[in-house]
């Protein structure tokens, strides 16, 4: 008595060649102030995340996935209490790689590796 058709044999051992992949963005911020920093968001398409403090030199790791496409933007609040809004890459859905933004005392800078 067989269990399985060949066919269906075949499917699943395609299946588990192919495997599943789910694109999603890694992003790396860096606090490369000499001070802590506080209420940082991200915003990206469709969501944001968030910490309420990042210390002096510490770095704050995140995945997530692009739902839609849109620009990107960094918002902290620095030792002096000053507010910061910085843009970032535009991005779009089905994106996947990395992005890394570190923060400076005035601003930040970008690095993106990410592949449609």
């Amino acid at each position: 008595m067989r269990l399985f058709p060949r066919h269906a044999l075949a499917l699943l051992a395609l299946a588990a060649l192919t495997g599943c992949h789910s694109h999603y963005v890694a992003i790396d911020v860096r606090n490369a102030t000499p001070s802590p920093i506080s209420l940082l968001e991200f915003d990206y398409p469709s969501a944001s995340f968030g910490v309420e403090t990042l210390a002096a030199g510490a770095t704050y790791h995140y995945r997530f996935k692009i739902l839609g496409n849109g620009p990107t933007k960094l918002l902290w609040t620095d030792a002096a209490h000053l507010e910061h809004t910085v843009p970032g890459p535009s991005l779009s859905e089905g994106q996947e790689g990395t992005l890394t933004a570190t923060i400076t005392p005035s601003t930040a800078a970008w690095a993106s590796h990410l592949k449609p």
